[in-house]
C-alpha cells in the first residue's frame, strides 16, 4: 500500500509510522484537487533539468501540490532534491517544462519574482539564510520587507521564538550559534513570514532529539502546503499525506 494520506484542511495532524521496508511504485499526480474544485499549489508538468548540459536531472518530471497538503521527499545524495525547491523558487531555471505556482505559470525569471514571502524556503545551508548580526534582526527582516510596523514586527519575532522554543534569544549573535541552533533560527525567518507555501529542505538537520520533537509539532499543526526534503523517512511519514521518492530523474511512491 503507498503511504499516502487523503488532504483534510479541518485535520492536519501527526499519524503512526507504518513499520516496514522502502519500496516504491511509479508517481502519476493526484487528482483531488479537480475533484474538490481547488486548483493546486503547485502543478509541475515534463520537467526537464541538468547542468551544463550533462546527463538528465529530471525528465519528463510531473508533480502536484493540493491546497494544506503536505509532501515529503526523500532521495539518495545527489538524486536533485534541493534543486528542485530551488527550480521551484526560481533560482534555477528549467530546461523545460511548465511550472505553475500559486495559480500562475512561471516561464521567465521576472514570473517568479513575487514569490519571495508568499513561497518560504528553509535552505539546506542555515548559512545561506541567517546575515543579520542578532537573532531578533534575522527574525524580523522578512516581516519588515512585508511592510510591517516596527510593533507588529516585534510581536511577530517573539512569537516566532517562542513556538520554536527560542524564547530569550533576541540578542544572541548569529555567527556564534551551533549548527543546530543555527537550523532553528532559519526556520523561524521562514515562519515569521507567514507565507503560503513551505519549501523545507531538512529542517531537522542537526537537530537534537527534544528540537526534532517540537519542530515535527510546529510543521504538522501548520496549515500552509510544504514540500519537505528530508533523510528521515519516518519523520515525514508521520508529518507528511504523501512521501515520494526521487531517484534517477523520476518521483515514485513511498512505501512503508
Amino acid at each position: 500500500m503507498a503511504f499516502t494520506r487523503s488532504v483534510d484542511p479541518q485535520q492536519i495532524g501527526l499519524t503512526a509510522a507504518a513499520a516496514g521496508s522502502l519500496s516504491t511504485q511509479e508517481y502519476s499526480s493526484p487528482s483531488e484537487q479537480e475533484a474538490n474544485g481547488l486548483p493546486p499549489v503547485i502543478n509541475v508538468r515534463d520537467l526537464e533539468f541538468s547542468f551544463d548540459g550533462q546527463v538528465r536531472l529530471f525528465s519528463h518530471l510531473d508533480f502536484t501540490l493540493s491546497p494544506g497538503e503536505k509532501v515529503g521527499l526523500l532521495g539518495p545524495n545527489g538524486s536533485g532534491k534541493t534543486t528542485f525547491l530551488h527550480i521551484l523558487m526560481g533560482l534555477i531555471p528549467a530546461c523545460a517544462g511548465t511550472i505553475e505556482i500559486l495559480g500562475r505559470v512561471r516561464r521567465h525569471p521576472s514570473d517568479f519574482r513575487d514569490l519571495p514571502g508568499q513561497v518560504g524556503l528553509l535552505f539546506q545551508d542555515s548559512d545561506d539564510q541567517l546575515f543579520c548580526p542578532t537573532v531578533a534582526e534575522d527574525v524580523a527582516f522578512g516581516p519588515f520587507n512585508q511592510g510591517k510596523s516596527p510593533r507588529e514586527v516585534r510581536e511577530i519575532v517573539r512569537q516566532t521564538l517562542d513556538k520554536l522554543g527560542l524564547a530569550g534569544w533576541e540578542s544572541r549573535i548569529t555567527y556564534r550559534l551551533s549548527g543546530g541552533e543555527k537550523r532553528l533560527v532559519a526556520l523561524a525567518t521562514v515562519l515569521a513570514m507567514e507565507p503560503q507555501l513551505l519549501l523545507l529542505d531538512e529542517p531537522t538537520a542537526g537537530l537534537d532529539e527534544s528540537a526534532c520533537a517540537r519542530v515535527e509539532k510546529i510543521l504538522s499543526a501548520l496549515p500552509q502546503s510544504m514540500v519537505i526534503v528530508s533523510h528521515d523517512r519516518g519523520f515525514l511519514q508521520r508529518i507528511c499525506h504523501r512521501v515520494l521518492v526521487l531517484k534517477d530523474g523520476r518521483l515514485s511512491l513511498c512505501h512503508a
